[in-house]
């Protein structure tokens, strides 16, 4: 498909080709034509023609796209031009708040990468990519609609900012990196605490969905912020979810006053699961925050603020018979001692209680073996880094894991050995044939067992003379049934397994 647009019929074609087609060839050809667009004279003409004659959500997309690819070239356009397009932009979606989602979002998106390779631009001794929180200001004073676009306008410029080009010097990124962070994060994470208050202020109406966007889009803007790479260390997360958020010092303020904690509790008790869930992300990553951040004092009250969130969310456990939240919720639990020692969490006023509360929620996800099965080393997590902090502790405060510790190896092992009726009886997938999760969960309560080990050493001898004198009852001629045997055998290999695992 060679390049003679001549009107937006043609144009629209190729959005037909390149987005919805079936046919491989029209579309390898839509991409070519592609191309061959971004690189002609006329290409800011044929977007600008796309964003206000399209008839379809892919023209829009499609000049997005081109636009994307435009600003992002190695030579840049000149500094005039890229303010025209980003002020273009900025007015087409002020304009049209009601456009396709991931239209706005490809729009938006433009404007992230465009303020991000500008961010150095000067004009008249002023950076003149950098006015853009007054900018999304603008947005925050129109509807929810506007509300909601300025917002996205943050999370996507906080994305940008975060994100590594290996196309270009690391260096240069960092830089860029270092002075948002710097100059702007801060008062990103201030304007979207503000507006959460708020939402909370007023009474919610859970029915509106543009009311629950934009509570949604403002908790992603947050979550953007504490996921922020603030010391170019690059982490990925997903190898290692136990990691330490390096907040900057000048963030303590915000860190320090007990309403921002609050604030994200009270959203969780507040909010609908699909929401609640990010707040409790957001929850995740403050229970991350460094350590040396705080003085001891601070971080003993700060610690105090946590658990009393803990205790209230246990107390009213029912937005944790939802999938998303439970999982949250246990990786908030693994975080807590993640960082934070054992002998300080015993200081904390209510650790009594909060540890009795966390060992029965511990216990009953063991006994639900079937819901969220990977949440379930997180908990596991918790208790094996507790029990192991246990010689280390020098607080004359009981630790009280001597009492919970065989209560939860109990439940582990009694309920994966109930499993096996249910699997073999129900055909379904049995979970131990995950023979790397199933090693990796008996490692871990391989230290949750040394507390009180007698305990777990006789239940385990229980279980086996038990099991074994069941099974042998079965093997009698006139008793054996095919499906209960199946049974037997399996959870003696269960036994079995439990017993060398934690020898």
């Amino acid at each position: 498909m060679a390049l003679h647009f001549q009107n937006l019929a043609e144009l629209e074609v190729l959005c037909t080709h390149l987005y919805i087609g079936t046919d491989l060839t029209q579309r390898i050809e839509a991409e070519k034509a592609l191309l061959e667009l971004i690189d002609s004279p006329e290409c800011l003409s044929k977007c600008q023609l796309l964003l206000e004659r399209g008839t379809t959500s892919y023209a829009q997309l499609l000049a997005a796209t081109c636009l994307s690819k435009l600003v992002s070239r190695v030579s840049p356009l000149p500094v005039e031009q890229r303010m025209d397009i980003r002020n273009y932009i900025l007015n087409y979606v002020a304009s049209q708040p009601k456009l396709a989602p991931f239209v706005i979002q490809a729009l938006i998106q433009v404007i992230a990468k465009i303020t991000k390779l500008g961010w150095f631009e000067v004009q008249k001794e002023q950076f003149v990519f950098r006015e853009i929180i007054a900018d999304v200001k603008k947005f925050l004073q129109g509807t929810v609609e506007h509300c909601v676009i300025g917002v996205i306008i943050l999370s996507e410029l906080t994305q940008e900012m975060n994100l590594v080009d290996y196309s270009r010097p690391s260096a240069k990124h960092r830089k860029i990196a270092t002075s948002f962070r710097d100059t702007s994060l801060k008062d990103i994470l201030v304007l979207a605490c503000s507006l959460l208050k708020e939402v909370l202020a007023k009474p919610l109406n859970l029915q509106d969905q543009c009311q629950q966007n934009l509570v949604m889009q403002v908790l992603k803007l947050v979550l953007n912020c504490l996921n922020f790479d603030f010391i170019g260390s690059s982490a990925d997360e997903s190898a290692d979810d136990l990691c330490t958020v390096q907040i900057p010092t000048t963030w303590r303020t915000i860190f320090l006053e007990p309403e921002t904690l609050d604030l994200f509790f009270n959203l969780y008790h507040s909010l609908p699961p699909q929401l609640s869930q990010l707040a409790l992300s957001c929850l995740v990553q403050f229970a991350s925050t460094r350590r040396s951040l705080f003085n001891s004092p601070e971080r003993a009250k700060y610690l105090g603020n946590l658990i009393k969130g803990v205790k209230r969310i246990l107390e009213n456990p029912q937005g944790l018979s939802d999938p998303g939240n439970y999982h949250e919720f246990c990786r908030f639990l693994a975080r807590l001692k993640t960082n934070y020692q054992l002998g300080e969490l015993v200081m904390v006023k209510e650790y009594p209680e909060v540890i009795r509360l966390i060992a029965n929620f511990t216990i009953t996800s063991l006994q639900h073996w079937e819901f969220a099965p990977n949440s379930v080393h997180y908990l596991l997590t918790l208790w094996q880094r507790m029990v192991a902090s246990v010689p280390f502790v020098k607080s004359t405060e009981p630790h009280l894991l001597d009492t919970y510790a065989p209560e939860i190896t109990k439940a582990f092992i009694t309920s994966r050995l109930e499993s096996v009726a249910i699997v073999v009886r129900d055909h379904l997938d049995d979970p131990l044939d995950d023979t790397a999760t199933v090693f990796q969960q008996l490692e871990q309560l391989c230290t949750v067992s040394r507390c009180e080990y007698e305990k777990t050493c006789a239940l385990l001898v229980q279980l086996f003379d038990q099991n074994a004198q069941n099974y042998q009852k079965l093997l009698h001629p006139s008793s054996g049934v095919t499906v209960d045997i199946t049974i037997q055998e399996g959870v003696q290999h269960d036994v079995l397994i439990n017993k060398y695992i934690l020898k």
